[in-house]
């Protein structure tokens, strides 16, 4: 079916290949509330300011809220020929009120109406999204609480490295999300200014009220450049860029607990509602939604670098590639929000196996770099004490011992202050008990640390789940 091309310009009817090629409905139809919400704001400003009646404006606003609860309940056709949300909601308006519906789009096109929206939705997203990270931190504060006297092995280079509190570790993740939630909370300042009133890319010249529409919909401020306002897509990249660190970290935290659920770490227990079986091996318990929130960082940073190709060749003003900014960014939003939704359940339930973290942490020599500061501060220059380690390290190993299992007769022979400060120094707990720099893991500043995440979270309205 081909049918007449918008207005009187055209005489020709448009291809159906072209309708069907241009038509965004299937994807911008998530966009109902906003362009509604919109278009309410808009229609209540084209009345207060006389380019409508009061009771037209009154007329609109009832019908818009109609059309809303019919969207609510299913009842709009979508249809290819009407192309966007915004020509179905203005269609369906038009069919209601007549000429009443035809006035709505007095000073407006659908470039500022489509940029405005989009600023809706996505400043929804990022209010959603910084809610869902607050549960996820709260569920990381949870499990440190529980297990705040666990300790474990620290790695570099997944090499055994240093003891650390496991609620350093969980509390490092907090950290990690909490620049994750500044970073949306930027990007929002520049989300939520008002491109509407820009009209096509120039302005209008009807007398409009821009500050009343801001006001109604809540936006910090007013998009001061029509061109700009109608064409650039930047604050749809940022908050891609956001969500793709967002991603990044995940996958990270998901990688770890991949391993620490191997039975070569042995380290956690996953729980059974949030991993899957072997279609063939019945012993298998697979960490596959881990393994999937690590494996979608890689469609939400193709989402982003989609959107950088987007824009990175366009002209002032408005140009039709931009309909695809929506796709990336709704896939980006969906993907990150149900990883931080599962996310929260794996943290929840997971539980450390203390048992076999206990029975291996005294492998790997953790107390090497603390006996090595200890030498320091016996005044020994610092590569020298590195030296000095490194081959005890080297005797223990060939013996089969570990550093506090070396004879004093070797301590003596490699350095004699070694005999003074073997006791305060060697073994995993010992170790622990020596850091002392802020932000390390000494177990008073983590309790701290712990103690002030606690606070900061319930400010928010964000309490950690009971341990």
């Amino acid at each position: 079916m081909e049918k007449k091309a918008w207005g009187g310009r055209f005489a020709g009817t448009t291809h159906s290949l072209v309708e069907t090629f241009t038509a965004s409905i299937a994807v911008d139809v998530r966009l109902w509330r906003q362009d509604i919400t919109c278009s309410v704001a808009h229609a209540q400003m084209l009345g207060e300011v006389g380019l409508i009646s009061m009771d037209e404006a009154e007329q609109l606003v009832a019908a818009l809220h109609d059309i809303g609860a019919d969207f609510e309940q299913g009842e709009i056709e979508l249809r290819p020929d009407l192309e966007d949300i915004h020509m179905h909601i203005e269609a369906a308006l038009i069919h209601r009120l007549g000429d009443i519906g035809r006035k709505l789009h007095t000073a407006r096109s659908r470039n500022d109406q489509v940029a405005t929206t989009l600023r809706l939705w996505t400043r929804e997203s990022i209010d959603h999204i910084n809610g869902q990270i607050g549960r996820l931190q709260a569920a990381f504060v949870a499990a440190a609480s529980r297990e705040k006297a666990t300790l474990m092995p620290g790695y570099t280079h997944l090499q055994r490295a240093q003891p650390v509190l496991a609620a350093h570790s969980f509390l490092a993740h907090v950290e990690r999300l909490e620049r994750d939630r500044q970073r949306l909370c930027d990007a929002r300042a520049r989300v939520n200014l008002l491109p509407l009133g820009s009209a096509a890319l120039a302005g209008t010249s009807l007398p409009i009220d821009r500050s009343s529409v801001q006001t109604k919909l809540g936006f910090d401020g007013l998009c001061t450049n029509s061109l700009d306002a109608v064409s650039d897509r930047d604050f749809v990249v940022e908050t891609v860029f956001a969500l793709s660190l967002i991603a990044s970290h995940l996958s990270g935290w998901a990688e770890e607990w991949i391993l620490w659920n191997t039975h070569e770490f042995g380290f956690i227990q996953l729980p059974d509602a949030l991993c899957t079986g072997s279609s063939i091996m019945p012993q298998k318990k697979n960490p596959d939604v881990l393994e999937l929130i690590r494996g979608r960082t890689g469609r939400v940073t193709g989402d982003l670098m989609s959107l950088l190709m987007l824009l990175k060749s366009l002209p002032l003003a408005y140009n039709r590639d931009l309909q695809e900014d929506k796709p990336a960014l709704f896939d980006a939003v969906d993907s990150v929000l149900s990883c931080l939704e599962l996310a929260t359940l794996i943290v929840d339930g997971a539980r450390l196996r203390q048992d076999r973290i206990a029975a291996q942490l005294e492998a790997g020599f953790l107390d090497a770099t603390t006996l090595m500061e200890a030498l320091i501060s016996q005044q020994v220059p610092m590569r020298t004490a590195h030296g000095i380690v490194g081959a005890l390290v080297k005797a223990a190993e060939e013996g089969g011992l570990r550093l506090e299992g070396l004879p004093d007769a070797v301590l003596q022979a490699t350095h004699p202050a070694l005999l003074t400060i073997r006791d305060q120094s060697l073994g995993v707990q010992k170790a622990l008990e020596a850091f002392r720099s802020k932000g390390s893991t000494a177990p008073k500043l983590v309790a701290a640390e712990l103690r002030r995440w606690s606070d900061l979270l319930t400010q928010r309205g964000v309490a950690a789940t009971p341990a």
